[in-house]
């Protein structure tokens, strides 16, 4: 069936639209001008917090308009492309506007989920923790195969991430995994993976062959920043110190330096052991907590407890996604109805559909909910 190029087009222009609409380039630069000249003063990194933050925003704020122009721009090559190929009755041409077609179509449409997301939060990096649920050494190895997916899929979007603590299971896998991605937008990309993920398949790990089904919860908590204001006072705290392990129980490290920091009220654990020192490790731990913290205390405050990531329980009933190896091969986000028949791909980090499905589903709950 041949392609209605002009309708493509028009409708990729109207999506670009709305898309210029919500990011108001006249608005964004006039803050990157301001950005810039702060960038630019010689006492800047008099305060090295301040200028990170300045010199983060203006490289965020830069993509954002770049984006947005580079997009419009490829949309015009393509018509003058069709064009070509049209008149001069070319068809490699035309198949190769196919090919960009369906290129921009895919990039258009992640531009328009990124304006989507307004949330507080969304802007931030993210830190990811993973924990192995019901199901013995196949929902630790579970945990794993997760932890891979995630840092997979950042690393196709070229997103910087950092290991910040494993847990090893002592047969195969891990108990617990947190790490961060760090990229604009993270947060809210991955926020959509909060939840209970169900592994359904032929264990590897028992010798009859029996189908397994296991459980791993995935929690995401924006990453905080220093202007965020969470004072945690000593005393609501218990911290102990402990040779950080690697797989199998074994220890990797001959000195007590890995951290576990309980926040006494709330009953929150975080441990780090990645880092190379004590200090480095309690001050992983201790912004992580923050970052709990905030997210607790802003979910409280709008009443919506039960969606945070802390009341995952990765068991029967509450799972959000179905990863199925066997009888036939299918993953399915059970909230939004999206599925492939290729769990490989997803398992390789190809998670993309899912997150913009998902981005999409919780915009219409809130809208539903307002």
């Amino acid at each position: 069936m041949a392609v209605d190029f002009t309708q493509e087009i028009k409708e990729l222009r109207a999506t670009m639209d709305s898309v210029r609409g919500v990011t108001d380039l006249d608005v964004l630069a006039r803050t990157i001008d301001d950005l810039e000249q702060q960038a630019s003063a010689p006492d800047l990194w008099d305060d090295p917090d301040k200028a990170q933050q300045v010199t983060s925003a203006l490289s965020r704020a830069g993509s954002e308009r770049d984006r947005v122009i580079t997009m419009d721009s490829r949309i015009d090559d393509l018509e003058t492309l069709v064009e070509m190929g049209t008149e001069e009755s070319d068809q490699a041409t035309l198949e190769e506007a196919e090919r960009e077609l369906a290129k921009l179509k895919k990039d258009v449409g992640e531009l328009e989920v990124r304006t989507l997301l307004s949330g507080e939060y969304d802007e931030r990096s993210a830190v990811v923790t993973i924990r192995a649920g019901a199901g013995g050494v196949d929902a630790a190895d579970f945990a794993e195969m997760l932890m891979r997916m995630y840092l997979r899929w950042a690393e196709r979007h070229e997103y910087p991430t950092k290991v910040m603590d494993t847990s090893y299971a002592e047969e195969a896998g891990l108990k617990s995994a947190t790490f961060e991605v760090n990229a604009p937008y993270a947060f809210g990309h991955l926020s959509v993976e909060g939840g209970t993920h169900r592994l359904v398949r032929i264990s590897p790990f028992d010798n009859q062959g029996r189908r397994q089904t296991s459980f791993a919860a995935v929690e995401v908590i924006p990453l905080i920043e220093s202007d965020d204001s969470v004072d945690i006072p000593e005393n609501e705290l218990k911290i102990d110190v402990f040779r950080s392990s690697g797989p199998g129980g074994q220890s990797v490290n001959t000195t007590d330096s890995a951290v576990r920091m309980t926040h006494l009220p709330t009953g929150i654990v975080v441990s780090m052991q990645n880092e190379k020192s004590q200090i480095q490790n309690r001050a992983a731990a201790l912004r992580v907590l923050q970052s709990r913290l905030l997210l607790q205390r802003k979910a409280e405050e709008a009443a919506v407890k039960k969606e945070m990531a802390g009341d995952v329980k990765a068991s029967w009933g509450d799972q959000m996604r179905s990863y199925v190896l066997n009888p036939y091969q299918m993953v399915k986000d059970l909230r939004t109805d999206y599925e492939t028949g290729n769990p490989s791909a997803v398992f390789d980090g190809d998670i993309d559909g899912f997150i913009e499905a998902g981005i999409r589903w919780q915009i219409a709950q809130n809208r539903a909910a307002d």
